[in-house]
């Protein structure tokens, strides 16, 4: 004989969804006890691949290497912080999926659609029913899943606070400063081959460098000070220029300008030579080289960086000095 239990979710409903089911939590003491001790089981693992994280952290150095199958070699840091990390990430969905699926109130509710404007009585009533299903998902009375979970979620954010150490240390005025400087010759990119004047033509437009950044990055392995560093020459006529960012910084009708956008750093060497326009190809903002580098369209909101250049004694086009501003995205400015 198959017996029925007496209450109000046990039959079918009249809207046509199915008849609702028990759960062995639901009938079980013994069964819902095991099911808290789950949840809280997933929770405190949780918050022990944290603190794990952390020490992982510190006890693989950064330069240490394994080799992981299909992957080949790795750095042990990233592999045993990363995996330590996600697995206390999905203990705490697996444990809060755990929870709703064999603890949490499963009746099935049908609400008919209404205004968005909801009554004060509705209002109260939701609020009413937020604290009762709060109270029936057993966050107030089971305290070893509330403590496990509070204990789980506390801990959680400080390995990503520890992660913040290895970002390295603060850039100072490195943002503001290239290898740019009085006498660096500038050569083509990335051929490497020094430039005369006459090598370049009125309308024409010159990818460049400084000669010392190959040298660097061999020896540093930084490709940050190209990003910085490299520019574009174009040549106009002495008298269309307008404007300068400094005095006397063209040589004979060739300016010197950065070829990092200031909007969001894209490179730059789309050149109209009859408007002097420079155009980003990222986002079309468009700058005047004939007029400082000035801002004529787009969403940039600062001028491209100029350098001052000149000649050396052997007639090669050579740095000045270096960009007096700093080149690049303009939310450098604020720091």
């Amino acid at each position: 004989m198959t017996e029925h239990h007496s209450t109000d979710v046990d039959h079918g409903h009249a809207d046509g969804l199915p008849e609702h089911k028990l759960r062995r939590t639901d009938v079980f003491p013994r069964a819902e006890k095991r099911a808290v001790r789950q949840v809280a089981a997933m929770f405190g693992l949780s918050a022990i691949a944290g603190i794990g994280t952390i020490a992982a952290f510190f006890a693989f150095p950064a330069d240490r290497l394994i080799t992981v199958p299909a992957l080949g070699q790795m750095s042990a840091q990233n592999v045993v912080v990363g995996g330590l990390m996600g697995v206390s990430i999905l203990l705490i969905g697996l444990g809060a999926i755990h929870w709703a699926r064999k603890l949490m109130p499963d009746h099935e509710l049908v609400q008919e659609r209404h205004d968005l404007d909801s009554t004060y009585a509705d209002r109260k009533a939701a609020i009413d029913e937020f604290w009762s299903g709060a109270e029936a998902s057993g966050f107030i009375n089971r305290k070893i899943i509330r403590r496990s979970l509070l204990g789980a979620m506390a801990l959680f954010p400080l390995p990503i606070i520890v992660l913040f150490k290895d970002l390295g240390p603060m850039p100072g005025t490195s943002l503001r400063h290239t290898i740019w400087k009085a006498g660096e010759q500038i050569v083509t990119d990335p051929q490497e081959r020094p430039i005369r004047p006459e090598d370049i033509p009125v309308g024409g437009l010159v990818n460049a460098m400084p000669v010392s950044l190959r040298k660097l990055q061999d020896k540093q392995g930084n490709s940050n000070e190209g990003v910085k560093s490299v520019i574009v020459l174009v040549r106009m006529r002495p008298d269309e220029i307008v404007a300068q960012q400094g005095k006397n910084w063209d040589y004979q009708g060739i300016v010197a300008y950065s070829k990092v956008c200031t909007h969001l750093g894209c490179p730059i060497s789309l050149y109209e030579h009859r408007t002097h326009h420079l155009l980003c190809p990222c986002h079309q903002s468009t700058f005047d080289l004939a007029d400082a580098g000035k801002v004529v369209f787009g969403p940039a909101a600062r001028r491209m960086p100029q350098l001052p250049i000149t000649v050396d004694a052997d007639g090669y086009l050579v740095a000045a000095a270096d960009f007096a501003e700093p080149v690049g995205p303009s939310f450098w400015e604020l720091g």
